[in-house]
């Protein structure tokens, strides 16, 4: 007798073949009362689930948190206090890209963390870059259309694109960042990861820091040019993944020192800049980074599916100590990011293994799709809802947020006005050397293909206000393209 385990169908029952289906005959049809075969068939049809909207193709992988510096004087959160280590998982991912798009792309790569901590899941779901291409979430959908394919030829329409950035000003920063040299890592270990967004920290005496988050890799900056990225992508279109699960299955554990700048709650109505713009990044000299701990990716996940492209994060999974800020993108994001994941895994997504908490839970929710726990997480089949007296789970107010001291009547503001949106960019310029400024201009030229050039004009011009060399190296960029394009034809003829 056999030392391997029966083959069963989902319900238990033993599978006597596996290789043949039930016919009228060796030469007859198939028959309906093969259960087994009907079981297979449809189970298949039903493999994949709807791809994320944004950040469809990502590669991730399990880790840790280990926390060495004292910021215990700014959150109460156990997580980050000195010493502690938390369990987590990491996502990275491109923006644009369907499942099947090739990695080593140009674009934006989501940097996702979820937090396994003893008061439940703390997500923070960033890039890596530290600002955003949109500040009010109510452009964010038009952006990502942008990104997208165009309805009508179903390909990437580069004109959408510069179109949409030529008539958003805000999106400098983030598009003179993506067309330079970190706007295409080697992988995943090779960059920077960010909180992005501005949070909140709170401690026990009920004061609120704003806070961010950086995670600089200890792995170096590599990146690839737009050429060397092409014959990546003719020999492989999974080469993060191929080196994230390669190298963390020789051992070789790739690790980011984290850091926070920490900000007065007062100093918000203090400085120059909006400190809740996602298009800004904080000086460092006015709040320099402080170096807190260590994050290591050391296990590969067992199933790619159930792991990686099951895991679900979402801003609105906070913990004591930790909070939200008035950011408008960070705003809307607490809610789309777990409306998504509640349309794409169903109802109760967050009991899916991968995204289950590790500590007790307790709660009032009921019924629904993916309700695989067996009943109402309370302990008690008669605490089904609440204020009762039958002692189910209640209120801590010990955990109550300090409210926010932000004020402001609520209105439709126009986010432009009064906002310096070329000074941050124009930094970020001058902080390149020539061979940095060449490729950016080059990578623009190569992005603006196709492009009508009024568009490139209208584009090139805010450009111009950043640094009149930035504008015009583009124009030149552009036209030594022209020139070299006419002669590559009549080569190749």
């Amino acid at each position: 007798m056999s030392d391997k385990p029966t083959m069963t169908t989902t319900a238990g029952a033993p599978v006597p073949d596996n290789q043949n289906s039930i016919t009228a005959g060796p030469r007859g049809p198939v028959l309906m009362q093969d259960y087994q075969l009907i079981e297979k068939l449809a189970h298949q049809n039903r493999e994949r689930i709807p791809e994320r909207v944004v950040h469809a193709k990502g590669w991730g992988a399990h880790g840790t948190l280990k926390i060495t510096g004292d910021i215990s004087k700014y959150t109460r959160a156990k997580a980050l206090q000195p010493g502690s280590e938390t369990p987590l998982i990491l996502r990275f991912s491109t923006v644009a890209g369907e499942l099947g798009a090739a990695d080593a792309e140009r674009d934006v790569r989501g940097f996702s963390i979820k937090f396994y901590t003893e008061e439940g899941n703390w997500d923070l779901v960033g890039n890596n870059t530290p600002v955003f291409f949109v500040r009010d979430p109510l452009k964010f959908p038009d952006f990502i259309h942008t990104q997208k394919r165009h309805p009508r030829t179903n390909l990437r329409s580069a004109t959408a694109m510069w179109d949409f950035w030529s008539l958003s000003p805000e999106s400098l920063h983030q598009v003179t960042i993506l067309m330079s040299d970190r706007g295409l890592p080697v992988a995943p270990m090779f960059m920077n990861g960010y909180g992005s967004h501005t949070y909140s920290f709170w401690n026990d005496a009920g004061e609120r820091f704003w806070v961010k988050f950086h995670f600089k890799t200890q792995q170096g900056h590599k990146h690839y040019t737009n050429e060397e990225a092409e014959k990546v992508i003719g020999s492989t279109r999974e080469s993060y993944q191929e080196e994230l699960f390669g190298a963390i299955e020789e051992g070789r554990f790739p690790r980011w020192t984290v850091q926070v700048q920490i900000m007065p709650e007062a100093d918000a109505e203090k400085t120059e800049y909006n400190p809740f713009d996602l298009t800004k990044v904080w000086p460092h000299g006015e709040y320099p980074p402080i170096d807190i701990g260590v994050l290591e990716l050391n296990r590969n996940a067992d199933n790619y599916f159930a792991e990686i492209e099951q895991v679900a994060f979402s801003p609105s999974n906070i913990v004591p100590g930790i909070g939200h800020s008035p950011d408008k993108m960070l705003q809307a994001r607490v809610f789309s990011y777990a409306d998504a994941h509640r349309y794409r895994l169903g109802t109760h997504y967050e009991s899916l293994p991968v995204n289950a908490p590790k500590c007790p839970v307790h709660h009032y929710h009921r019924d629904g799709q993916m309700n695989v726990y067996g009943g109402i997480k309370t302990g008690n089949p008669d605490a089904y809802y609440e204020p009762n007296s039958v002692n189910g789970p209640v209120e801590d107010r010990t955990k109550l947020e300090p409210p926010l001291k932000i004020s402001g009547d609520a209105d439709r503001y126009n986010h432009r006005i009064g906002n310096d949106d070329f000074g941050q960019p124009r930094a970020l310029f001058n902080l390149f050397d020539d061979g940095q400024k060449k490729r950016l201009f080059a990578n623009i030229a190569a992005a603006m293909d196709g492009v009508p050039d009024e568009i490139i004009e209208r584009q090139c011009k805010l450009f111009d206000q950043i640094h009149p060399d930035y504008g015009q190296g583009v124009r030149n960029a552009i036209a030594a393209g022209k020139q070299e394009r006419p002669a590559a034809i009549s080569a190749a003829e």
